[in-house]
């Protein structure tokens, strides 16, 4: 009992498994709605409330997520003052991300008033991009160490022909930077869509830069997910 279909449902059973799916659903929409909303307005405008469908049940998923930064924080902060640091600046801008994301929400649903939401999203995204810098750097410098580790193995493994420890370790290293990688670009691609809310420019909050970003990382999302 492992085969695709088990592990969609273990995938789907999980929160961060659906808000990607979610995700896929939101961003697969705004392409569509960008790439026929002059050929087909009314195929477009379907596709639209498809994606602010999406994105508002998104919000709703992440209810009482700001609390995962702070847990981290509280059972593993780091193994060292640097790694510590880094934690503390990438956790607090995601716990203000999430946190604030609640009024975003609620303002556009209409529970708040309508005018907060410009505020509440800039708040947010300003925390989410804060945050995301200093998880990409704590990602970079875990992935420079393993290299370097890697190297020292595999000169060990020369000299010792046949040592399944070093192998082991070697195999371990590589899957631990191929699912840093994963968040790297995650991470990456979710800069450039809280950057086009911060700061709106013509690169970030083109159509086919937001959609292409919000697929990457999703779809990263659901490689670092996937049951093994």
């Amino acid at each position: 009992m492992n085969d695709t279909v088990d592990k969609l449902v273990i995938f789907l059973a999980k929160r961060d498994g659906i808000d990607k799916l979610v995700k896929t659903f939101q961003y697969v929409s705004k392409l569509v709605n960008w790439q026929v909303e002059t050929t087909h307005p009314d195929l477009a405008n379907r596709f639209k409330q498809w994606e602010v469908s999406s994105g508002l049940s998104r919000k709703a998923f992440r209810t009482g997520r700001f609390l995962t930064g702070f847990n981290g924080l509280r059972r593993n902060p780091g193994a060292t003052p640097t790694f510590k640091f880094l934690a503390v600046l990438a956790n607090a801008g995601e716990m203000v991300y999430f946190f604030f994301d609640h009024f975003l929400w609620l303002s556009r649903i209409g529970t708040l008033d309508a005018k907060l939401a410009k505020r509440m999203s800039f708040v947010s995204a300003f925390g989410e991009s804060f945050g995301y810098i200093f998880f990409i750097v704590s990602d970079l410098i875990v992935m420079k160490q393993g290299v370097e580790a890697e190297r020292k193995l595999m000169a060990l493994q020369e000299e010792e022909e046949n040592s399944k420890d070093a192998k082991e370790k070697i195999r371990k290293i590589r899957g631990d930077r191929g699912m840093r990688l994963m968040a790297v670009a995650a991470n990456v691609a979710d800069l450039i869509i809280a950057a086009a809310e911060i700061e709106p420019n013509p690169f970030c909050n083109h159509p086919l830069s937001l959609g292409i970003s919000g697929l990457v990382s999703a779809w990263a999302g659901w490689y670092r997910n996937w049951p093994s």
